[in-house]
């Protein structure tokens, strides 16, 4: 059922791109904004019972749905529920059309648009040197890819349309988080102190689909460069736990598709976009063979 509800999802997604506005979900950022107010300075309990508590009143409405819908019709509502979960948890924008918009407003020199394109997904300014604007974007991709598409997946496998909601709640919260510390920053203002615990919590729940993520993208391309950029980064780094889960994705894509990610990329920007972007399509090829033979062995039923 799971995987069919997933095909489903995904199928709904490329043939509905002009409902891709209702999946920004600004009816959450009046509750958001609020609740940033309360988490405090970002740390202890108090801040991260807070956050959670943010995340958990949003999925409230799709667990008593999930609940009502179970083995109703034979399972039909539950099949229904879970694809529309699914659509609206994806995203909350195409990453293809955004890397097709990159990659045509460089044919033609379009700056504005570059940047613009950039700045969506790596969520800051971006830089202004080409060489570095490609491989900022190629790793932001991938990034983004175990943001809007791969933690979906597995919290849905997970936990069904309440696993799938959950982390698209957290992604939020943390994109609203970040928005909101961007402006406070350019106002003058110091340092936002909600980020810590927005960060923790969505940490949490990114950590094992950023790593399979990762490890996908070894398997669907150089396995060799990937795999020891990852252990190289891992070396170095003197962070833990899921502080490093954008890091790792980064890290791990970058190599896969036999990049330095220490250095300025060699190729234009839009080969590393693009190369990116079908280094993805690959490794959800990876994951729904693998959610298939779980399916088939029982264990993701």
């Amino acid at each position: 059922m799971k995987l069919i509800a997933l095909l489903l999802g995904l199928f709904l997604e490329k043939v509905s791109t002009s409902l891709f506005d209702l999946r920004e979900m600004r009816w959450l950022d009046g509750l958001f904004d609020k609740g940033l107010t309360w988490i405090g300075d970002g740390h202890g309990i108090r801040a991260h019972l807070v956050t959670v508590a943010l995340v958990i009143l949003p999925v409230l409405p799709v667990l008593a749905l999930a609940w009502w819908a179970d083995d109703r019709i034979g399972g039909l509502m539950t099949l229904v529920l879970s694809v529309v979960v699914l659509f609206f948890s994806f995203g909350p924008r195409d990453l293809a059309s955004e890397v097709d918009e990159f990659a045509a407003a460089a044919a033609r020199g379009d700056e504005l648009t570059i940047n613009r394109v950039a700045k969506e997904l790596l969520e800051f300014e971006p830089p202004s040197e080409l060489s570095k604007l490609g491989h900022a974007v190629a790793s932001a991709v991938f990034i983004q890819s175990s943001n809007r598409t791969f933690g979906v997946i597995l919290w849905f496998v997970l936990l069904g349309p309440v696993g799938a909601w959950l982390f698209r709640v957290t992604d939020l919260m943390r994109r609203r988080a970040h928005y909101e510390s961007q402006r406070q920053e350019e106002s003058g203002a110091p340092e936002a102190p909600f980020m810590q615990a927005v960060h923790n919590v969505h940490g949490v729940l990114s950590w094992l689909p950023s790593r399979l993520a990762a490890m996908s993208f070894a398997l669907a391309g150089s396995f060799e460069p990937a795999t020891t950029a990852w252990k190289e980064y891992y070396a170095e780094c003197a962070e833990h736990f899921f502080e490093v889960n954008e890091d790792i994705i980064a890290h791990a894509g970058c190599g896969a598709l036999d990049l330095e990610t220490r250095s300025s990329m060699s190729e234009s920007a839009v080969a590393g976009a693009l190369g990116s972007l079908q280094l993805i399509k690959r490794s959800m090829v990876v994951w729904l063979v693998v959610i298939a033979l779980l399916t088939i062995a029982g264990a993701a039923i």
